[in-house]
C-alpha cells in the first residue's frame, strides 16, 4: 500500500516511502525533467505542500532524502518564471520572491535529518536548496554553481547566508561573488559535500547514510535539529534577498539577461 505521500498526484515532484526496521524513510524527487528540473510556482506550492503535510504527522519519518529524477538535480529557476519576474513591479516581485523562497526553504522547518542526494547539476536557486538541507551527497563530475551575478541579479533562496554559514565568507564569497563552477569532487573537499560519488550510486549512498540516521532516537534528533540552526538569521536575509532581487529584476541587465538566454549568447551587462 502506497503512503498518503505517494497516494496523492503532484506535476512537478515524485513521492517514495521505504520502510524500515526503525521507521520510515521519505524520499522527495524534483521532476520537471522538460526544463532540467528546473524550479516553477507550482513546483514550489507542491514542495510546500509536502513539507506541511510532513510536519503535521503524528509518527514523523526517521529521515527525508531530497534528489532529482533524470540525472540533474535542479536547474535553478524556470525561465518563464524568471521572465514574468521581469514584468512585474518592485513591489510585486519583493512580495513574491519572499513567498517564492519560503516554499522550497520550508526544508529547513522540517524537524527531521534532511539528505540532499545531488545527483546531477545544481545552479543557483537549485543549488541553494541543497545548502538548506542538512547533509549532502554530490555526483563527482555534476556541476554546481551559484550563477546569479551572472544573470544580473543579487543571489537569492538564502544563498548569501548559506553560502557562508557552510563555507565562510572567504570561500562562500568567492562563490556568490565570480558566480564560478565547481564538482562534486571540490565540493568534498570543502567538506560541503559528505561524499561524492558517480550520479548512478548518489541515491543509494543518500539511503546508506538516511538508513544510519534512522537508527537514532527521534526525540533527541528533533530536538537536535531545533538547536543546530537559526531561522532568524535566515529569515532576515531572505528579505534583504527579495528586495534586492525585486529591484534587479527591473534592471535593463535583467532584461538583457532575459534575451541573451533566448538568443543562446553571453549577456552585455551595462550597469543599468
Amino acid at each position: 500500500m502506497k503512503s498518503r505521500f505517494e497516494s496523492k498526484e503532484y506535476e512537478f515532484l515524485e513521492i517514495e516511502s521505504r520502510e524500515t526496521e526503525d521507521g520510515t524513510i521519505l524520499s522527495i524527487f524534483l521532476n520537471n525533467p522538460s526544463s532540467r528540473n528546473s524550479m516553477t510556482w507550482k513546483m514550489g506550492e507542491e514542495f510546500s505542500d509536502i513539507i506541511h503535510s510532513i510536519r503535521k504527522q503524528k509518527k514523523l519519518p526517521r529521515a527525508v532524502i531530497i534528489s532529482g529524477r533524470s540525472d540533474v538535480f535542479c536547474a535553478g529557476g524556470d525561465l518563464n518564471l524568471l521572465r514574468s519576474f521581469s514584468e512585474k513591479s518592485f513591489s510585486q516581485n519583493r512580495r513574491d520572491m519572499r513567498k517564492f523562497y519560503g516554499f522550497f526553504l520550508s526544508v529547513r522547518k522540517l524537524p527531521v535529518p534532511v539528505i540532499a542526494a545531488v545527483n546531477g547539476h545544481a545552479i543557483g536557486a537549485g543549488l541553494s536548496l541543497t545548502f538548506g538541507c542538512d547533509l549532502r551527497i554530490f555526483a563527482s563530475d555534476g556541476k554546481y554553481s551559484f550563477n546569479f551575478v551572472r544573470l544580473g541579479i543579487h543571489p537569492g533562496m538564502g544563498s548569501s547566508f548559506l553560502a557562508l554559514e557552510l563555507l565562510g565568507k572567504s570561500l562562500g564569497g568567492r562563490l556568490l561573488l565570480t558566480g564560478e563552477t565547481f564538482n562534486g569532487e571540490m565540493a568534498k573537499e570543502w567538506g560541503l559535500a559528505l561524499d561524492a560519488v558517480p550520479k548512478t550510486s548518489v541515491y543509494e549512498r543518500a539511503m546508506e547514510l538516511a538508513l544510519s540516521i534512522a537508527k537514532a532516537a527521534p526525540l533527541a534528533l528533533q530536538e537536535l535539529k531545533q538547536n543546530l540552526y537559526s531561522w532568524k538569521q535566515l529569515d532576515s536575509a531572505l528579505k534583504k534577498e527579495a528586495e534586492s532581487q525585486a529591484r534587479n529584476f527591473i534592471s535593463d541587465d535583467f532584461k538583457e539577461t532575459i534575451q541573451s538566454i533566448i538568443e543562446k549568447r553571453d549577456p552585455k551587462f551595462k550597469g543599468k
